[in-house]
């Protein structure tokens, strides 16, 4: 395997070599670098031009303008990094750092997103195969495929933004608007659920009853502009995520596995209290801390518990980990949005990724930030969910109808165990390759969608320097995009070896 890694490196080095000559020969013959300052009226004009020609180089070879750049890439292996500067003198490294963080930003959640929603709709839909809800999954992955891009973020910025603040001014739920989403839930849950078609009716109207009330009593108390959530709720919204992780990986039969997962519901929401004062205004490495410490916590506890299940039970204790950290977060967000508000009455802005000059405490800046994260995560996770739900469905649908998954049927393995521990396993493998080159592609930054909500991403890095014939800004948008993919395929080789044990042979 580690002889199969080096070569691979080895290849993608050459060809990450022989792709910069390319583009960066295509880029500085793309136009001319000095357009705006020949059709300029300034008096210094040719002052001006001769300092861009100094310093682009433009009165060098070309091959000596590509060395230099490549020697500079080459000072990053030791410590000397040296990306050039753009049209304008700044450094190019520093604006990468920067226009890479905000697309990692977009990127991994939007990937994430994706990857959960597109595969859990692929495994129910090639479950239930022509079913009301295999063709509902198959019509909105298509119809989500063909959105086009621009449209779809123009709509979100007038009904998730604008229309949005309009509403939360007052956080009034009028009774259409109640009775619109009780219906669309009363719709979507049946048809997920499936059965026969008195049981849909029974739970569409169990559902539509209890969205109806819940609305309606969020909105007497007015929940949207001051909302609560509360200790009580953390606990159970905890156990009941550790009763469902442990239900669909390793089933409800396995006592051990399910008293290590509860333990660490338990344990999670009491270190909630303990750490309180340190939550009440953290830092983010003192958050990134508390969630390794819960991790490892969440780990010892399924070790402990786990008896002959101990790998398993370690696996879901920690899921449960993550889930209750997750929680703790939601509940100290919700009680920090009635300051938000005060501080931003209008939350959603439909440009930029974060307010400029906003001057609140930490966990009112990460709500700030992650609202204007909101809008342009749906825009590339609906792309994304539609071809990972398309493609799991396809590779499911082929798994199961093979011989050792009805051998594993035949022996009287239950359904979630014939589902979750033999078929989803080979399934992985040809969505893991698509994984891995939609991230690596997302990397390169959604022009489109960093364009019309504002975004200084590694697409408006990489637009900007091509409007400006700038070689430099193209060629580290290059190098990003080109080693995440590189890094990215080499992932997705060694999960194929991970997968499919046969494959390291």
């Amino acid at each position: 395997m580690l002889k199969f890694i080096l070569r691979r490196l080895g290849i993608s080095f050459l060809v990450l070599w022989a792709a910069s000559l390319l583009i960066f020969v295509l880029t500085i013959n793309a136009g001319d670098p000095l357009k705006d300052l020949r059709e300029s009226n300034a008096e210094n004009r040719e002052s001006l031009m001769a300092l861009r020609i100094e310093q682009m180089g433009l009165d060098q070879p070309w091959y000596e303008r590509y060395l230099e750049w490549l020697s500079g890439v080459g000072g990053c292996f030791t410590g000397s990094c040296d990306l050039g500067t753009t049209v304008n003198g700044a450094n190019v490294l520093d604006i990468t750092a920067q226009a890479a963080g905000s697309t990692l930003r977009l990127v991994t959640l939007a990937t994430l997103l994706a990857i959960v929603v597109g595969i859990a709709a692929g495994i129910v839909s090639a479950i239930r195969q022509y079913a009301g809800f295999d063709y509902s999954v198959t019509f909105l992955a298509f119809l989500f495929f063909s959105l086009p891009v621009f449209w779809a973020a123009v709509l979100l910025k007038e009904y998730g933004a604008i229309r949005f603040n309009d509403w939360i001014a007052s956080g009034d739920m009028e009774p259409p608007m109640i009775l619109g989403f009780a219906l669309v839930a009363a719709v979507v849950i049946p048809a997920v659920l499936g059965g026969p078609w008195r049981r849909r009716l029974y739970t569409g109207a169990a559902t539509f009853t209890f969205v109806a009330v819940l609305l309606y009593v969020l909105n007497v108390l007015n929940w949207y502009r001051d909302p609560f959530f509360g200790l009580g709720m953390v606990l159970l919204t905890s156990l009941g995520a550790a009763v469902l992780v442990t239900a669909l990986v390793a089933g409800l039969g396995n006592r051990r596995v399910l008293y290590a997962a509860l333990t660490t519901a338990v344990v999670g929401t009491l270190s909630y209290l303990l750490f309180s004062g340190v939550l009440l205004d953290p830092t983010w490495l003192q958050l990134v801390g508390l969630f390794v410490l819960a991790i490892v916590v969440s780990i010892g506890i399924g070790a402990a518990w786990g008896g002959y299940a101990r790998k398993q039970a370690m696996f879901i204790s920690a899921v449960t980990g993550i889930i209750t950290s997750g929680v703790i977060v939601f509940d100290i967000l919700v009680a920090h949005w009635a300051g938000f508000l005060q501080l931003k009455s209008r939350p959603i802005s439909t440009i930029g990724s974060q307010t400029p000059n906003f001057t609140g405490d930490f966990w009112e800046s990460v709500l700030d930030s992650g609202l204007q994260l909101i809008l342009p995560t749906i825009v590339l996770t609906l792309v994304s969910v539609a071809s990972y739900s398309r493609y799991t469905r396809s590779s499911m649908l082929e798994v199961m109808n093979q011989d050792y998954v009805r051998t594993a049927r035949s022996k009287g393995l239950s359904e979630r165990a014939v589902i979750t521990k033999h078929a989803f396993r080979n399934a992985l493998i040809p969505i893991t390759t698509i994984v891995a080159f939609d991230f690596a592609g997302l990397i390169g930054g959604a022009i489109i969608t960093e364009r019309v909500f504002g975004w200084r991403g590694m697409g408006a890095m990489f637009q900007e320097g091509l409007d400006r014939v700038d070689p430099d800004p193209v060629m580290a948008f290059f190098l990003v995009t080109g080693t995440a993919a590189v890094l990215m395929n080499m992932l997705a080789d060694i999960a194929y070896a991970y997968l499919d044990p046969r494959i390291r042979r």
